[in-house]
């Protein structure tokens, strides 16, 4: 691709900030000044605009991006034709044979061979509905192939991608996208684009966001600093493709897949302004914050973005992140404690160690805790965290995410039967004793 060779206040072909609006070109004087549809756009370009919100949403959440491209997007479609790809599955997806009441965890899901981007996802659960664009699916991704001469975008979801293994790049229409485990991608509903094996294998959890875009959580009484801040995440510079040669395009809608041939290649936008775009994270530059005397908040305090809802303070989704941090507080059991929840709680391990479960669960694996279904430490981790001598204390190698979500999340056919699922996992609390025996003042 060829890409902007003006970068100034870029770092490494990346433009900082989150929300922000961004201008990029990749050859000088094709991004229009002043106007968005010049009569004539320079090197013969069409000037065409995505919307990522409705035209009349409030200003401050009014998302669009102005695109200057070699042809319009209308010469990137002919003739659809419905594909199948099984094991990407889209809600409502409900198995009446499938339980997804229950607390579960799997190990990581094996590597196949010659899979792609769509060929190699898979998904593990649904919630809510795609047709009325509320909900959630979350998937594992197994990638070891480029996908070559074919594209694809999602008119259902934003994607939330975070990596685990193996180096992806992410050809977008509006710029080039390269993460690695410790970053995450955000690829926005309707953008065009192919992915690529840089290293591999691949493996990763994605979010498929049905809903309202994912923001950055507000901090209240925390302030302006903190947590995930803008500066840190990163937008491509323009690139484009100039190339003639027989293309695939595949399309997500409603949940059905279809896909059609044209004779180009779709990535030709030459300039660019606007704020809906692709974004890159650095998850090390997540600043946890945390008590400091005794007690500790609660886990919302980790979060990294946020896809609200209707209903304030409740999320269609909430990404957090625990990461290394240090832990100071006096006479505390530091753990996350015994709870249930109004949210159902999907689990990641990308590295390390999770300190409420020492055992089993292990990098690339995955845990589910449905909807007001009690969970918490081991009986290890309980024993550990009550009896030990309280010193600060450094949680190292550790990074968990949690994909949660207001919805019940339903198991697929897949991840109730074919991924490796521990069948032992809930025998995680078996062996927690009965400690009351009514002594006045016993701890």
């Amino acid at each position: 691709m060829i890409r902007a060779t003006d970068t100034t206040g870029t770092h490494e072909g990346y433009m900082p900030g989150f929300g922000n609006d961004f201008e990029t070109e990749a050859l000088p004087g094709a991004l229009p000044q002043g106007m968005n549809s010049p009569q004539r756009c320079n090197y013969g370009l069409y000037g065409e605009q995505l919307s990522g919100t409705a035209f009349t949403a409030p200003s401050h959440q009014n998302e669009r991006t102005w695109c200057y491209r070699i042809r319009p997007s209308v010469k990137h479609s002919s003739r659809y034709s419905k594909i199948d790809l099984p094991l990407w599955k889209s809600a409502p997806c409900v198995d009446p044979d499938v339980i997804s009441l229950g607390q579960y965890r799997w190990d990581p899901v094996p590597h196949g061979e010659d899979l792609t981007w769509l060929t190699g996802m898979r998904t593990m659960t649904t919630a809510g509905d795609v047709n009325t664009q509320v909900g959630m699916a979350t998937h594992i991704y197994l990638v070891n192939e480029s996908m070559v001469d074919s594209y694809f975008f999602s008119a259902d979801s934003e994607l939330l991608v975070v990596p685990q293994e193996g180096k992806l790049r992410f050809c977008t229409e509006l710029g080039v996208i390269d993460i690695e485990p410790q970053e995450i991608a955000i690829i926005p509903r309707g953008l065009v684009y192919r992915v690529e094996v840089l290293e591999g294998p691949c493996r990763g959890f994605v979010c498929e966001n049905y809903g309202q875009k994912f923001e950055l959580p507000g901090r209240g009484p925390i302030g302006a600093n903190c947590m995930a801040n803008r500066r840190d995440f990163k937008t491509p510079v323009a690139a484009y493709e100039d190339r003639e040669t027989p293309s695939k395009l595949t399309i997500k809608w409603c949940g059905q897949f279809h896909e059609c041939e044209i004779p180009q290649s779709p990535l030709d936008v030459v300039a660019w302004h606007g704020n809906y775009v692709p974004v890159k994270y650095d998850l090390k530059t997540y600043c946890p914050v945390g008590s400091i005397l005794f007690d500790h908040p609660d886990p919302s305090i980790f979060t990294v973005l946020t896809a609200p809802s209707g209903v304030p303070g409740t999320a269609n989704i909430d990404f957090v992140l625990f990461r290394e941090r240090w832990m100071v507080m006096e006479d505390t059991f530091r753990p996350p404690w015994y709870h249930k929840n109004i949210m159902s709680e999907l689990m990641g391990n990308i590295y390390g160690q999770y300190d409420a479960k020492p055992q089993g669960f292990i990098p690339g694996g995955v845990s589910l805790h449905n909807m007001m279904l009690p969970h918490g430490p081991d009986r290890d981790a309980f024993d550990k965290a009550s009896y030990s001598e309280l010193q600060p204390e450094k949680l190292d190698n550790t990074m968990s995410f949690m994909f949660e979500t207001r919805f019940p999340q339903h198991l697929t056919p897949f991840a109730a039967n074919e991924a490796p699922l521990q069948d032992d996992y809930i025998d995680c609390w078996k062996t927690i004793e009965k400690k009351f025996d009514g002594t006045p003042g016993k701890k």
